[in-house]
């Protein structure tokens, strides 16, 4: 299902996004809505998470902060189009606007740019600083090659979940369809981890990201391998087939695509056997290329990147003509 006017919405949104990106001191001054659907989700594990309760009971009550959460989400997501809709002709705008925070475009860029720099101008040392902004694990037990490959399959997997998927939500169900997938992501990212404490409570949220995330990896897979196209055939060819025989064997249902198709594109080997904190974690390897990857291979990564945010705008223009044209 497709909403009235939420194609042009996405457009404009993702234009906006990548021009402006999210102002810093925007950022310091109010926070960010995804911070303020944070502080509810802290809000809600401290007070139905209980550990006294047992594992169902425990489960029960995450079903139903997820439930709280998309309530009020989407209750502040349909009050938001009311205000924007007193705006009159106007109100695509400031639509665009707020559906534009909730994308990670520039961000992104930004972020996985700044591995490549700290490597080139400090070596390990900055490429480990600046790597712990977007991985979870232990930077310090990464060489080079594994700073460079951590960020690389970050910008693969977040291109899907932070862009893509979002963008999916938004062009299918405007507004409230990204709002509420930002409020399921970031339940994820906070409670959805098999510790102790949320192995029964984050459940729901777990579960329920896999599913709004499936479609979208699949497009960022695709994107990915059309983007590698545009450099040559052979590197979309392995791209290609780096997603149909390794996506699978990746211990995540939705991060394999979009990182088997980077691999693969790149002529390189991420994922694999890694670190988080003292866990070891046993993944399969996506791409048969070379493990040994550097601050020129996050170039290269972020050139594909590029190429494929100009196919999703593309893709989404074409959306939008064909629904006038119905």
């Amino acid at each position: 299902m497709i909403v009235p006017d939420s194609l042009p919405l996405l457009i404009a949104a993702l234009l906006l996004e990548a021009a402006l990106g999210y102002p810093a001191r925007l950022y310091a001054w109010i926070g960010h809505p995804v911070t303020w659907i944070g502080r509810l989700i802290r809000a809600l594990d401290r007070g139905l998470n209980r550990e006294r309760d047992g594992f169902a009971r425990r489960r029960l009550a995450g079903v139903a902060a997820l439930a709280i959460l998309l309530a009020a989400t989407l209750s502040a997501a349909f009050a938001l189009i009311w205000l924007c809709r007193l705006a009159g002709p106007a109100t695509l705008l400031p639509l665009a606007l707020l559906a534009s925070t909730l994308l990670a475009q520039r961000s992104l860029h930004e972020h996985v740019a700044a591995v490549a720099e700290g490597l080139e101008r400090n070596g390990l040392t900055g490429g480990r600083a600046a790597v712990a902004m977007i991985v979870g694990r232990d930077p310090q037990s990464l060489d080079e090659a594994g700073v460079a490959r951590a960020a690389i399959e970050s910008l693969a997997e977040n291109f899907s979940d932070g862009i893509v998927a979002p963008a999916f939500w938004l062009g299918a169900l405007g507004l409230p369809g990204i709002a509420a997938y930002k409020a399921i992501n970031t339940a994820d990212s906070m409670i959805g981890h098999r510790t102790p404490r949320h192995l029964a409570f984050g459940w729901a949220a777990a579960r329920l990201d896999d599913l709004v995330n499936l479609p979208a990896s699949r497009l960022t897979a695709l994107l990915l391998v059309a983007a590698a196209a545009f450099d040559s055939p052979r590197q979309a060819s392995a791209a290609w087939r780096a997603v149909r025989r390794d996506a699978r064997s990746h211990r995540s249902p939705n991060a394999g695509w979009p990182e088997a198709a980077m691999a693969g594109a790149l002529g390189l080997r991420l994922a694999g056997p890694r670190v988080y904190g003292t866990v070891r974690v046993e993944d399969g390897w996506m791409g048969d290329g070379r493990a040994e990857a550097g601050a020129a291979d996050i170039r290269r990564a972020l050139a594909l990147y590029r190429r494929a945010c100009l196919l999703l705008w593309g893709l989404a223009a074409s959306g939008a003509g064909l629904v006038l044209l119905a």
